[in-house]
């Protein structure tokens, strides 16, 4: 913590008031020359007065800024001025305090909450370094166990050449997120990633959805669209859940994949595109295929390397280094006040299965955020909809919406996104259930 003030009484005053917490060891400068050459010592919190010898306070802060941006900068002056105050927010000071009777208590509680931010944000920082100074694909995948090891090897080995790719695991574990780092991490960086959830789209629809269909060529085609072939030419598409793909749709699919050509409903011209595929299941492909649900000759085709995510129930400390990377993301988002996990919360979290994966733990830390009252996360704070918590789920307060959403997204879980089914247990139409996919709302 630095005191920038050059009336000697005051900086005592404002000194004194801070070292009263250990947590601050207050240095002093009397001018700004002095001070900014002490600034490679980076200091958390700096309070500077707006009115120095030898500088103008927003000088200074601007100095500050442009070579040190996580410092956090609390304005101090003698003037009342709303114009001066909004001019140093602008330029990035975290407060601006007036002198007088009550600077000292305002300034105690904006001085904290100054270091709080900053101590977040090097433990973000600090997270996010563990991961990326040892992972290329640190933008898209967070993970040290040995099983994600394993899996960053395989990506080294797919950003190479255009081999496809096969990403399988189940449900939550992140199989997008390993389509976009070998799709970013590869020659085709700079051109069209496009995802389409098989899933999603009911089967009448997903071939107009993958090549296109011109003007007319069916009842509400008022234009021409081009498919998802088309929009990732020089570039990776993602065919998502494949598994959930008819064998009549299968048929026309490998057909484009071997000609490496399109052709939209309603035209007979064939367009040629050059696509790198990446296909993503939950299923075992090679099973489906000897269950007679899978053309064996698809399923060579797009075989290449298959990358297996490996449930978050098997990634060990993972589970910690997630869960503190996304409440800490989420804080920041939501300006909410700094969290962590209590020893406690911290063993509920890695004793619990994960039937959701990844997607679940995220889910679960930011509501644990939310219901939290303290900078630390109880373990009352963590509801698992999977388990005994189910009762405390309930209790939550959400919208109709959002307690549907949460159900349905538990049975698609539970029974591996097979949407005929869930529909069925549910007694809700399967209509529904594609839409609030591709809305994104499960």
């Amino acid at each position: 913590m630095f005191v920038v003030e050059d009336d000697p009484f005051y900086a005592r005053m404002v000194g004194h008031r801070l070292a009263m917490d250990p947590e601050f060891e207050v240095k002093v400068f009397s001018d700004a020359k002095s001070f900014l050459k002490a600034l490679d010592e980076k200091p958390s919190v700096v309070t500077l007065d707006y009115s120095l010898p030898d500088m103008s306070g927003l000088d200074v802060l601007k100095k500050v800024k442009s070579h040190h941006p996580d410092t956090q900068m609390i304005v101090l002056s003698g003037q009342e001025d709303v114009g001066t105050a909004v001019e140093m927010v602008q330029f990035g000071a975290y407060d601006y305090i007036q002198k007088g009777e009550s600077a000292m208590d305002k300034l105690w509680l904006v001085a904290h909450k100054a270091l709080e931010r900053s101590n977040l944000q090097e433990e973000v920082r600090h997270l996010q370094e563990e991961v990326n100074t040892k992972y290329e694909f640190h933008n898209y995948l967070k993970g040290t166990s040995a099983p994600m090891q394993r899996v960053f090897s395989l990506l080294e080995k797919t950003t190479r050449t255009n081999i496809t790719v096969t990403v399988t695991g189940e449900t939550g574990t992140g199989k997008e997120l390993i389509a976009k780092a070998v799709h970013f991490n590869s020659h085709r960086s700079k051109k069209p990633f496009v995802a389409i959830n098989v899933a999603a789209i009911p089967k009448e629809l997903i071939e107009s959805e993958l090549f296109g269909f011109e003007k007319g060529a069916f009842t509400g085609a008022d234009r021409t669209k081009p498919g998802k072939f088309e929009e990732a030419d020089q570039g990776t598409l993602l065919l998502d859940e494949i598994g959930e793909m008819d064998l009549n749709m299968q048929a026309k699919l490998l057909r484009v994949l071997q000609e490496k050509e399109v052709c939209r409903l309603g035209s007979n011209k064939n367009i040629p595109v050059d696509v790198r595929i990446i296909a993503a299941t939950h299923r075992n492909l090679l099973n489906e295929v000897k269950a007679g649900r899978f053309r064996e000759d698809l399923y060579y085709r797009l075989l290449g390397i298959t990358i297996e995510l490996p449930p978050l129930r098997d990634r060990g400390s993972d589970i910690i280094l997630l869960a503190k990377y996304f409440v800490q993301n989420f804080c920041i988002d939501n300006k909410l006040q700094v969290k962590d996990f209590s020893p406690e919360a911290v063993e509920k979290l890695m004793n619990y299965h994960y039937p959701g994966n990844v997607r679940e733990l995220r889910a679960v830390v930011e509501i644990a955020a939310v219901m939290s009252e303290e900078r630390m996360i109880s373990t009352g704070d963590i509801i698992f909809s999977h388990s005994g918590d189910v009762d405390d789920f309930m209790k939550m307060e959400m919208t109709l919406d959002e307690y549907n959403a949460r159900i349905i997204r538990w049975y698609l879980d539970k029974y591996n996104s097979n949407v005929l089914k869930v529909a069925e247990k549910l007694d809700v139409g399967k209509s529904t259930i594609y839409r609030m996919l591709k809305e994104g709302k499960l």
